[in-house]
């Protein structure tokens, strides 16, 4: 209960979930790989090695960031409608291999992820997912892990083609929270990245973090909580997400 002379909280009645790097580690074994394929399918002598699609990760989205690489690569073609045309080109092509490294089942859901999903399910708690990500990739990666039915557990899944505005751009939450029919205050995120918790929070959301591997050191001043994981001791729970016990700061 409120304390006294304090409105009660709304009732948590949506849980929207970022999926690179929140639902699963996709980032590095799978992104990048693809884009490494997509890459040496096209005859292009480029690789992004960990460290550098790491700094990449900065830039939202990824024909984004195509061509924000591109714009310092004296090889790349300039500026204009030859570059942007590549970019579409790797991006495509990028797109149908992250899905063939995705049904080779190398990626998972991170510690806590399906446990929770579960928990939000029992409770009557809406699911969605909001992210930059294209609505292929989303399908690989959730086929994956919850096989077709993931569509009847997640009531609302905005993808990239739905919110051209990338992340920090609240866009992608606000037609999360449209969809569902909920106030933001009547919801809550989870996100890895600090892009994504801005944009989480400029939609009015009161969001958590569970740091993913690229983002392990980077700061969290504006959420909620901070974590390892779902399950790091003691796990989160779906009672916990709003009132988080003590001690679930991660440290850094």
């Amino acid at each position: 209960m409120a304390a006294a002379g304090q409105p009660e909280a709304p009732p948590l009645r949506a849980l929207i979930w970022d999926v690179d790097g929140t639902i699963a580690e996709t980032e590095r074994d799978g992104h990048r790989v693809a884009y490494n394929q997509a890459f040496a399918a096209l005859g292009l002598p480029w690789h992004w090695d960990e460290a550098t699609y790491g700094d990449l990760l900065l830039v939202a989205g990824g024909r984004e960031r195509l061509l924000h690489d591109m714009a310092m690569r004296p090889d790349a073609p300039p500026a204009g409608p030859q570059r942007d045309a590549l970019a579409r080109a790797v991006h495509e092509r990028k797109n149908g291999l992250y899905e063939a490294v995705v049904a080779q089942g190398v990626l998972h859901a991170r510690p806590g992820v399906e446990r929770l999903v579960a928990e939000c399910q029992a409770a009557g708690v809406a699911l969605a997912v909001a992210t930059t990500s294209s609505r292929g990739n989303v399908n690989a990666l959730l086929v994956s892990i919850w096989g077709p039915q993931w569509r009847s557990l997640f009531r609302v899944a905005i993808c990239a083609e739905d919110a051209p505005a990338k992340k920090p751009d609240p866009l992608v939450y606000r037609l999360a929270l449209e969809g569902l029919g909920v106030a933001a205050s009547e919801a809550f995120a989870l996100e890895d990245s600090p892009v994504g918790l801005q944009a989480a929070r400029a939609a009015g959301l009161a969001c958590g973090v569970t740091r993913s591997a690229y983002f392990a050191l980077a700061q969290f001043e504006a959420a909620a909580w901070v974590r390892d994981d779902l399950d790091a001791a003691p796990a989160m729970t779906l009672a916990g997400l709003l009132a988080p016990v003590s001690g679930s700061i991660a440290s850094s």
